[in-house]
């Protein structure tokens, strides 16, 4: 993944040199000089550093022709993505390592900058548009999405949907979201900061009237297209993803009710194995993902080749599992691994009219309680063999990009003298994201096993803490690499 800046320029000689300068403290930077006629060339033209490069033409034919140059020119570098803002001083250059670092984990994701609607020496008009445009946007797509107007976004270039029947003006950019929408490229909002300068100091070429009409009847047109192609298009696989989900939860209820007309050991060893093979086939059965589980990098090894005894079968030794947290199908991932899992997490999940019954007779626990009274049937279930799986997050993050963790799962390493076995999740945000709830197209979902945590390893650090604030660093080092 190798990323640049392209920052289209049109009369803003006041303010484009700074802005460049000041992205160029982390991009290499294109500025795209779209027909400039005050010096705007000639101040760019002043930099001296290599890494800048200047696309210049005239006329003056638009934002959008320029960002479509910028593009151009940006695969002729050979980068893969490019960062796009402002040359008007709007933005801040020092929010681009925000938009990076969850471009960074989702790089297939489109980044848009979120500015909010409540800004001083905000103009009303400004605060209009973006509602209305944000209101047709959510028809267009069934993705709400709180700023379509910002400039300040990361396009991944492979992933871009639209780039050749991009307009000129500045309805392009909403131009680009709702194709990119209709094709499942993720699109993840960031907040930012912006800077609207006092009403005397402002310059703006935005032509209320002409451009206004224009978006206006772009938007006309995407809603008539949305009827007949856009939603067809992006909403096909939630309609067989539903179909299927259906499928594998009456799977699950019969085998419950199978395991609840007899209620031994007997029958709880065929419902966990009956479990675990139904979530194989149902992650490898995927629309259009590759489904591989993996440990350190070798191909699929499931089951595990680290094995010990138990109750006469042969089950992965016990550890309590931990994993990046940002999709439904994360449960299903680690209840996949094998047929002797136990999973902590919230009273949800037993609640679950789908799978609730299923959880409650596999004995799933929640910490509504403290952490505390879980721990001795915790033991009781190890020492059957079971391993447990813990999401330090607590919740799933929306875009991918892992929360904080809470120390839970290493503190009761320590208590149940087990290891912590991480598993890197890859793909699953973006086939079942939170935000917004849809079923995406990833080419691949991919689960990595990393080698165990001892309770005594102090490699991570010494208390429960500072091992699971290490561990979130290796999460997003290990997501940031596999991107």
């Amino acid at each position: 993944m190798t990323t640049c800046a392209v920052i289209p320029c049109y009369n803003n000689v006041t303010t484009a040199a700074d802005i460049v300068r000041r992205t160029l403290v982390y991009l290499p930077t294109i500025a795209v000089v779209d027909g400039a006629t005050d010096g705007t060339l000639e101040s760019l033209s002043a930099i001296q550093d290599e890494r800048l490069t200047i696309v210049s033409y005239t006329p003056n034919r638009g934002k959008g022709y320029a960002l479509k140059q910028g593009f151009k020119k940006a695969r002729e570098l050979g980068y893969t993505h490019v960062l796009t803002l402002d040359s008007d001083g709007q933005h801040y250059p020092e929010d681009i390592p925000e938009l990076m670092k969850v471009s960074a984990v989702r790089p297939e994701a489109i980044i848009v900058g979120s500015r909010g609607t409540k800004h001083d020496n905000m103009p009303q008009r400004s605060t209009f548009a973006n509602r209305f445009s944000n209101f047709w946007f959510a028809v267009q797509t069934g993705w709400p999405l709180p700023d379509t107007q910002t400039g300040f976004r990361i396009y991944p270039l492979d992933e871009l949907h639209g780039v050749g029947w991009m307009t000129r003006r500045y309805e392009a950019e909403l131009l680009l979201l709702v194709l990119s929408a209709w094709a499942n490229t993720p699109i993840l909002p960031v907040p930012i900061r912006v800077y609207y300068p006092p009403q005397e100091e402002r310059v703006s070429y935005f032509r209320p009237v002409r451009d206004f009409a224009r978006i206006s009847l772009l938007n006309t047109i995407l809603c008539l297209l949305a009827i007949i192609y856009g939603w067809p298009r992006s909403h096909w696989r939630f309609v067989v993803f539903g179909l299927y989900f259906l499928l594998f939860s009456l799977f699950g209820q019969l085998a419950c009710l199978i395991y609840e007309a007899h209620k031994t050991k007997q029958a709880e060893y065929r419902l966990r194995r009956r479990l675990c093979w139904g979530c194989k086939v149902f992650l490898s059965s995927f629309p259009g993902a590759k489904y591989t589980m993996r440990r350190t990098g070798d191909e699929i090894i499931v089951p595990l080749r680290l094995r010990t005894a138990v109750n006469g079968r042969c089950a992965p030794t016990p550890a309590i599992y931990i994993a990046n947290h940002s999709s439904l199908l994360d449960i299903i991932q680690l209840l996949s691994i094998h047929d002797r899992i136990v999973i902590v997490g919230q009273s949800w999940i037993t609640d679950n009219p789908f799978y609730g019954r299923a959880a409650k007779s596999l004995g799933f626990m929640n910490v509504k309680n403290g952490i505390e009274s879980i721990i001795p049937p915790l033991k009781q279930w190890m020492d059957e063999g079971c391993s447990v799986v813990v999401f330090p997050e607590g919740t799933r993050s929306y875009n991918g990009y892992p929360l904080r963790f809470p120390s839970g799962a290493f503190y009761l390493s320590e208590q149940l003298n087990v290891p912590v076995r991480p598993v890197v999740l890859q793909g699953f945000t973006r086939a079942m994201p939170k935000y917004p709830f849809s079923v995406g197209a990833p080419k691949q979902l991919i689960a990595t096993i990393l080698p165990d945590i001892m309770p005594t390893d102090t490699s991570l650090g010494n208390t429960p803490r500072e091992k699971a604030k290490t561990m979130r660093q290796k999460y997003i080092q290990l997501l940031s690499q596999q991107a």
